[in-house]
């Protein structure tokens, strides 16, 4: 065996080791309780649960979820934009990069003011 496979076995065992080192610790050196009836009913910000848990959701909660994800990762577009902004600023190019992304910001300006205007994002409706 070489010494890679020794690495991995031992990155094994302290990855088995530590899950079941925790489990055990907060068993025997965690408070004992006994169980309640309050303890298998689902926690309801302290109050009882009225209504069942696979109640139908509003599409509006979608709908701002899939937007949420859309402007985020058009969000995440920006971090590598502006590395290759600053890489592209020494040779020259800087100005193009520099307005193809102004571009970019403008669609999604554009594409923010029609979901606003639409009343995608009024929970009141």
């Amino acid at each position: 065996m070489g010494q890679t496979a020794y690495s991995l076995l031992v990155l094994l065992a302290v990855a088995v080791a530590t899950p079941v080192g925790i489990l055990a610790a907060s068993h025997f050196l965690g408070p004992s309780r006994r169980k309640r009836v309050t303890d298998l009913t689902p926690y309801e910000c302290g109050s009882k649960p009225f209504t069942n848990a696979r109640g139908r959701f509003s599409i509006k909660f979608y709908l701002v979820a899939m937007l949420f994800i859309i402007f985020d990762i058009e969000a995440v577009f920006l971090f590598p934009w502006a590395v290759e902004l600053k890489n592209q600023a020494t040779s020259g190019a800087g100005l193009f990069v520099f307005f193809e992304m102004m571009v970019f910001i403008g669609i999604l300006i554009v594409a923010f003011a029609y979901v606003w205007g639409r009343g995608a994002l009024d929970w009141d409706r």
